[in-house]
């Protein structure tokens, strides 16, 4: 945010706070104000309850606020009956009138409830947080996932790429930041602030985030890169203390070796596709030098496939945990003919295609239970990831270097039960 943008912000923040706190809001229950809410014609009446509403919902337990997305999805939802008078008016004439009746009959009050919290300074950060609190309580019941449905499509629109600002982030930033890539790191812990200098200040380290002009202190989402010479194929080397650090022009290969989704409450709101490009896009303008780009990347459904496959990793050596990995990413899929593995789905998804595999490339706790400690390179090709993407996107075929095909080649599963 610029300085003018800052000031201006201030100044309408206090006068709304001012106006806000003459109006006298009773004690009715916080279903009865958002239905006011969403009634009101008033700006700062309706600014009132918003505050109102908001300030009460985050004081509530989780029973009260579980009570409360109950109400707003029963009460705030479409009425059937209007839809289908109003459809077959449209059908009979195509005028504006009746296609502005269709449309708002089509769309339950909550949504407009929503737009109308988020008038209210700072309050996108807070419907984000509720929108988590919906995804943490609202489990699969059928009703709250329309609800959330509303919620996720308000957002797509609120956090699409044009709103969305790339930050570098670097030993220099500042330090309530810092705090929170060491919070919201999901893929490799950082242990410490020594961990975390090391990933940021060295000459071959880039961190990159998108943040949002709402939300200006918060991360979305970050990536960690590392500038190397080669392909990795160990992530304890990539970050090892004692490492030689590299003079970024000699690199010729970008990794992203570590990608943190920060906000729960933009579940299923995809910034990771945009982020990466566009960080291959910078790097590549900055360093002349860089000509590959590849993640290291966690394989975290492998131990769970085997298990369910009757197979565990006792007794394996390197050589076979990496051919049942190769097998794994090229042949395990889900119900929808996926991949199983989250991450293969997010990168292939994304226009890049298995590169190599490598065993004990992980060797953490975590890195064990996971994947038996093997790791992946999906490479992403600037020149083919549009293609690769609209291929998987068509016929969800795995694209996938030829020394991998063969890697997973000979694997034989056990026969069980459930196959």
């Amino acid at each position: 945010m610029t300085i003018l943008a800052e000031l201006l912000s201030t100044v309408f923040e206090r006068r709304y706070r001012r106006e806000s706190s003459k109006l006298k809001l009773d004690g009715r229950p916080l279903i009865e104000l958002a239905t006011a809410l969403v009634g009101t014609a008033g700006e700062t009446s309706g600014l009132a309850l918003a505050r109102e509403i908001l300030s009460r919902f985050a004081e509530l337990e989780d029973q009260e606020k579980l009570a409360f997305f109950h109400d707003i999805a029963t009460t705030m939802d479409i009425d059937p009956e209007l839809v289908r008078t109003t459809l077959e008016d449209y059908e009979r004439d195509h005028s504006k009138a009746s296609y502005r009746a269709f449309s708002e009959a089509v769309e339950p009050a909550r949504q407009e409830l929503i737009r109308r919290l988020n008038q209210v300074p700072g309050a996108t950060g807070a419907l984000v947080k509720m929108r988590a609190d919906l995804l943490r309580l609202g489990g699969k019941e059928a009703e709250l996932q329309a609800l959330d449905l509303d919620f996720r499509h308000l957002f797509a629109s609120w956090f699409n790429r044009g709103f969305l600002v790339l930050r570098p982030i670097n030993w220099e930033s500042p330090a309530h930041i810092l705090e929170k890539i060491i919070a919201y790191e999901a893929v490799h812990a950082i242990d410490s602030w020594t961990d975390l200098r090391g990933r940021l200040e060295p000459a071959d380290r880039r961190c990159f985030a998108f943040f949002h002009p709402a939300m200006p202190d918060e991360p979305l989402i970050f990536v960690e890169v590392a500038l190397t010479q080669g392909i990795p194929g160990s992530v304890q080397a990539l970050l090892a203390e004692d490492r030689e650090t590299l003079a970024p022009e000699e690199a010729d290969t970008a990794v992203f070796y570590s990608i943190s989704n920060c906000q729960a409450g933009l579940a299923s709101i995809s910034f990771g596709n945009s982020l990466i490009k566009q960080v291959a896009a910078d790097l590549s303008a900055e360093l002349s030098g860089l000509r590959t780009f590849v993640t290291l990347s966690p394989i975290p459904g492998l131990m769970r496939w085997l298990e369910q496959e009757g197979m565990s990793r006792e007794g394996k050596d390197a050589e076979q945990m990496k051919a049942l990995a190769a097998y794994y990413l090229l042949n395990a899929k889900s119900r929808g003919g996926l991949p199983y593995d989250p991450v293969a789905r997010f990168h292939l998804g994304n226009g890049a295609k298995i590169h190599a595999v490598h065993a004990d490339a992980d060797t953490s706790e975590k890195g064990m239970a996971q994947s038996g400690g093997t790791m992946v390179n999906y490479l992403y090709d600037l020149q083919r990831v549009a293609q690769n993407h609209e291929n998987f996107a068509n016929t969800r075929a795995v694209i996938a270097t030829a020394e991998v095909k063969a890697l997973a080649g000979p694997v034989a599963l056990p026969k069980t039960e459930e196959r």
